[in-house]
């Protein structure tokens, strides 16, 4: 008798979720998705590092800390995309690209108004995450 019940308890553990979602390969799926998130900021946090050093050697350090100032906000774009790409499966909305399209909107306003802030640089420095992105692309592709 106990071996009819332990196959059913495993049975149902094992069942797929009324409503169709495998919570188990859900949680897989958010792990990756966390580790994936992860492995980009750091990507990114050590892109800035060295295009900050190299930008210090060609160029002064005012542009060198323009170029930090763009790739900073382009951290927290990259941050902000995240939560909405995470957002979108939990509740099936649409992201909310327009606060993050102000976000670089703002940030090229401030530069072309402040006089020590020179626009290039800082654009630059933004697009450090998609440095990121063509960097985790590559290596993806090579390991495979």
């Amino acid at each position: 008798m106990p071996d009819v019940l332990s196959e059913s308890t495993s049975d149902a553990e094992s069942a797929p979720q009324p409503n169709g979602l495998d919570t188990e390969a859900d949680d897989n799926s958010m792990q990756a998705y966390y580790r994936l998130q992860q492995e980009l900021l750091v990507i990114t946090l050590v892109l800035t590092g060295v295009i900050f050093i190299a930008v210090s050697v060609f160029y002064d350090l005012n542009t060198a800390c323009n170029y930090s100032i763009g790739a900073c906000v382009g951290l927290v774009y990259l941050r902000m995309l995240s939560k909405d790409v995470e957002a979108i499966g939990v509740s099936r909305q649409r992201p909310r690209s327009f606060t993050r399209f102000a976000l670089l909107i703002a940030l090229v306003v401030v530069a072309s108004q402040w006089h020590q802030l020179h626009v290039l640089p800082i654009f630059l420095g933004f697009l450090t995450y998609k440095a990121t992105l063509v960097v985790y692309t590559v290596r993806t592709v090579l390991q495979s």
